[in-house]
C-alpha cells in the first residue's frame, strides 16, 4: 500500500523538486558504471568551505535539505547530491541487497568531493543516517574537512533500535499493536499498517501540518522507489530489519578530530541517548537541541537552525 500511495504522489512530484533558487551549477558524475546527481548553490573556491549535504534513508532525496541552500547567501557554497539508487542518480532496482553498503556511499562521497573540486576545504552536513555516513568519513581525518555537522542521527543502530522501542510503546493505544501484528505476518505494505506509521512520523520524524513540500518530495521519492531504503533500513523508520540493523560507527568516533556540532530535535525519533556517543567520544563535539522540532529542525525552526549552523561556521579556521 505504501508503495501504491506512493506512485499516485510520485506524478506531482515535478513541481516541488527545485523548491530552493536556481544552482549555479548541476549535472552529473560518473561514478564506476553509474552516475551521481548533483547540484550546486554559490560558487566553490571563494573563501569558505563548501557544505555538502548528506542526505538520510538510506534511499531518500536531497529535496527535503533544500533549505540549506540558503547559507550561500553567506558565501558558504552548498552541495547537494541524491545517493547513488535514488532521485537523479542512477537507480538499481535488481542490485542484490548486499551491494548497498556503507562503504559504497563513502566511496560516493569522495567520487563526489574529488569530482567537484572541493575535496580541501569542505564541511559535512550529515542528517539521520546521511550523520552516520559523514562520521564514518570524518574518522579517516580528511585533510580538506573543516567541520562536521551530525544532524539527527543515531551512532549505533543496535541501541537506537532499542530507543525506538520505548517511544513505540509511548504510542496511543492500539496504535503499536497495530503495527506489531503487521509486522510479525509481514503485511507492512497494507494500508492499515502506513495509517499506524503516520502516527509515530507526526510524532517524531516532522511534527508540521502540513508537511512542507521539500520533505512530502523526498517522502514520494523514496515510497515510489524503495529499493535502498527496504534493503539498508526496513519498511519504515522505526522499524529496521535491513542490513543496517547491527552497524554502529561508535567506536570510529574517537578519530574524528575535525570540530563537530550535534543537532538534535527535543521529539526526535533520535533521542538524546542515541547520539550520547557523539557527544561523549567525539573530541570536538557540542550539542544543539530545538526544543520545538522532532527529526527535522531544519524545517521545524528554520530561523532557530540557520543561527545555529552560521554561528558554527564562522567559527571554522
Amino acid at each position: 500500500m505504501a508503495q501504491d500511495v506512493g506512485r499516485r504522489l510520485r506524478a506531482d512530484r515535478d513541481e516541488v523538486v527545485d523548491l530552493a533558487r536556481a544552482p549555479s551549477a548541476r549535472g552529473t558524475l560518473p561514478f564506476g558504471d553509474h552516475v551521481t546527481w548533483y547540484r550546486v548553490t554559490g560558487t566553490p573556491g571563494k573563501g569558505k568551505p563548501a557544505v555538502v549535504a548528506l542526505h538520510g534513508g538510506p534511499g531518500g532525496t536531497h529535496d527535503y535539505l533544500l533549505p540549506l541552500a540558503d547559507l550561500a547567501d553567506g558565501g558558504w557554497p552548498v552541495v547537494h547530491y541524491d545517493q547513488l539508487g535514488n532521485g537523479g542518480s542512477s537507480h538499481l532496482d535488481d542490485a542484490d541487497p548486499g551491494f548497498w553498503t556503507p562503504e559504497l556511499f563513502d566511496d560516493e562521497l569522495v567520487n563526489l568531493l574529488n569530482g567537484l573540486r572541493i575535496a580541501d576545504d569542505y564541511v559535512l552536513f550529515g542528517h539521520s543516517w546521511g550523520g552516520l555516513l559523514a562520521a564514518k568519513h570524518a574518522s579517516r581525518r580528511p585533510p580538506g574537512l573543516r567541520g562536521l555537522v551530525i544532524a539527527n542521527s543515531p551512532a549505533s543502530y543496535p541501541e537506537w533500535r532499542k530507543e525506538l522501542k520505548i517511544l513505540r510503546d509511548l504510542l496511543p493505544s492500539g496504535v503499536n499493536d497495530t503495527l506489531l501484528a503487521h509486522e510479525a505476518a509481514g503485511t507492512t505494505d497494507t494500508r492499515e499498517y502506513f495509517d499506524a506509521m503516520m502516527v509515530f512520523y507526526n510524532r517524531h520524524v516532522i511534527r508540521m501540518r502540513p508537511w512542507p513540500r521539500e520533505f512530502m518530495a523526498t517522502f514520494m521519492d523514496t515510497l515510489s522507489n524503495p529499493t535502498v531504503y527496504h534493503a539498508m533500513n526496513g519498511p519504515c523508520e522505526f522499524h529496521v530489519i535491513g542490513t543496517l540493523k547491527d552497524w554502529s560507527v561508535t567506536d570510529l568516533l574517537p578519530d574524528i578530530t575535525a570540530p563537530t556540532l550535534v543537532i538534535s530535535g527535543r521529539h526526535d525519533e533520535v533521542t538524546q541517548d542515541s547520539l550520547r556517543p557523539f557527544l561523549e567520544l567525539v573530541p570536538q563535539a557540542r550539542v544543539k537541541v530545538f526544543e520545538n522540532s522532532s527529526h527535522s529542525p531544519h524545517l521545524e525552526e528554520p530561523e532557530l537552525f540557520r543561527k545555529a549552523m552560521i554561528e558554527f561556521l564562522m567559527e571554522l579556521r
